[in-house]
């Protein structure tokens, strides 16, 4: 089983790990785009005031520049260390079993989808972001991170031998890179609306419970009805829906 979470904008600083090496990601294949988009992203950051521009963050945020401009010489962290936020504290990597840590990656802008133990820095680049390109013929044009990634994720993660995937990432991210029948899950509350405040919250609920029951051998989780199985388990009201995982939390 994979679970893919989505990141986030917020990330942990500093790190114990060298500076980043692209080649010890997970996914090799995706090695050149990855590449491409770093190198054009500390191109970018050269300019502070065109890189908040480009990035649409605000004065009080310009340290996020100076860390990617800082890309390949900062330290690094684990993927599911580095990211912070709602979804991550109530996954609460830290306390995972390394069995179950093995079961989660992370949807990336830059990187398109890192393991869980990928040692990477702090960033700032989101899946609506477009950064312009520093050299080569098209130098000056900023495709959107879709048109960068194109079909590299989804056949990294559909040629894998990865099992059942249970993709959480929120829709930005999953149209960098699609996985055709992977299991989605979606937040209602009881009178049927979408949850966006807890949203990430019961996500990372959700996953923490399939990571520990994936991580435990004993445990077989091949199917929709097995992963909901798993989720009310863990005390979620869960149940399947068209493809995916509906989770029901109090209006």
């Amino acid at each position: 089983m994979l679970i893919l979470l989505p990141p986030s904008e917020t990330k942990s600083t500093g790190g114990s790990g060298a500076p980043l090496d692209l080649s010890s990601l997970s996914w090799p294949e995706l090695a050149d785009v990855r590449r491409s988009i770093a190198d054009d992203l500390v191109a970018l950051s050269a300019d502070r005031d065109a890189a908040m521009a480009a990035l649409k963050l605000g004065p009080k945020l310009a340290d996020e520049v100076d860390a990617n401009a800082a890309l390949f010489t900062s330290p690094t962290a684990p993927a599911l260390d580095r990211y912070t936020g709602v979804l991550f504290d109530a996954l609460d990597a830290g306390s995972l079993s390394p069995a179950a840590r093995a079961r989660l990656a992370v949807g990336s802008a830059l990187f398109g989808v890192v393991g869980a133990e990928d040692m990477i820095p702090k960033y700032r680049l989101s899946g609506g972001s477009k950064i312009p390109l520093h050299d080569g013929p098209s130098a000056g044009a900023a495709p959107t991170m879709r048109a960068r990634w194109g079909k590299s994720i989804t056949r990294a993660l559909t040629e894998g031998d990865h099992g059942l995937i249970v993709d959480l990432r929120s829709g930005t991210y999953m149209n960098l890179g699609k996985v055709p029948g992977a299991i989605t899950a979606t937040v209602l509350t009881t009178d049927g609306k979408v949850v966006s405040h807890f949203n990430k919250h019961h996500k990372g609920l959700l996953a923490r419970a399939l990571a520990d029951a994936a991580g435990t051998s004993s445990r077989d989780i091949g199917s929709l009805d097995d992963a909901v199985d798993v989720a009310r388990d863990a005390g979620l009201d869960a149940r399947a829906g068209d493809g995916g995982i509906i989770v029901t939390v109090p209006a």
